[in-house]
């Protein structure tokens, strides 16, 4: 029996989960810090905390990170590979990856969403429903692309970056590392790391 735990009983966990209960995994099991107030995740049990998952590793067949926040979701998927996890891999029936395309191992890849051929994604990337990434592009670890964004070809984007919904990147561009792109913007020139953008063509957001 093939038996995943996710750890965060979230909204976004319930999207994982559904996808991972589609693609074939007999059993799935939630683990949260918000245990024991926090028993169950929708159709799915929560069984206890990340300290009780990190102690039944062995248990299970593979693990999956379902925590929004990259930087937290990075930092639990270090945790949980130096504790020996098997990370999973969950990829929804109705996505659509190229063969010649490389999935990091602990990314979750939703309904609709497009991977086109020789794209490279990281670790615990979050590519949402409906999204396109296409040819050629490289997303490091721990990248969310939001449902229905489009990133075009030879797009890079940096560890941790989130891409907003509905948001577009040109072809060719670079995206640093932690950057965010709000909500609908287009992206037509490189953005540096740490940058927050928005709007069309997108812009840097400047603190008041």
């Amino acid at each position: 029996m093939r038996r995943l735990a996710i750890l965060g009983a979230s909204g976004h966990g319930k999207v994982v989960a559904d996808a991972a209960q589609l693609s074939g995994w007999d059993s799935i099991e939630f683990f949260d810090d918000a245990w024991p107030q926090c028993r169950v995740n929708g159709a799915w049990p929560v069984l206890g905390d990340s300290a009780w998952l990190l102690d039944h590793l062995s248990e299970f067949t593979g693990v999956v990170v379902a925590i929004g926040n990259n930087a937290v979701r990075r930092k639990k998927l270090v945790q949980l590979r130096e504790a020996g996890a098997l990370l999973a891999t969950i990829i929804h029936p109705s996505a659509v990856v190229s063969r010649h395309a490389r999935i990091g191992a602990g990314s979750v890849i939703f309904a609709t969403a497009v991977v086109n051929p020789f794209c490279e994604i990281g670790e615990g990337a979050i590519l949402n429903t409906g999204c396109s990434v296409d040819h050629d592009s490289r997303l490091s670890d721990c990248v969310h692309v939001s449902p229905g964004a489009r990133l075009a070809g030879g797009v890079t984007v940096g560890d941790e970056s989130w891409i907003g919904i509905g948001a577009c990147v040109r072809q060719m561009i670079n995206i640093g590392e932690r950057v965010v792109v709000a909500a609908g913007a287009a992206v037509v020139n490189d953005i540096s790391d740490n940058m927050t953008v928005a709007g069309v063509p997108a812009r840097a957001l400047v603190s008041k």
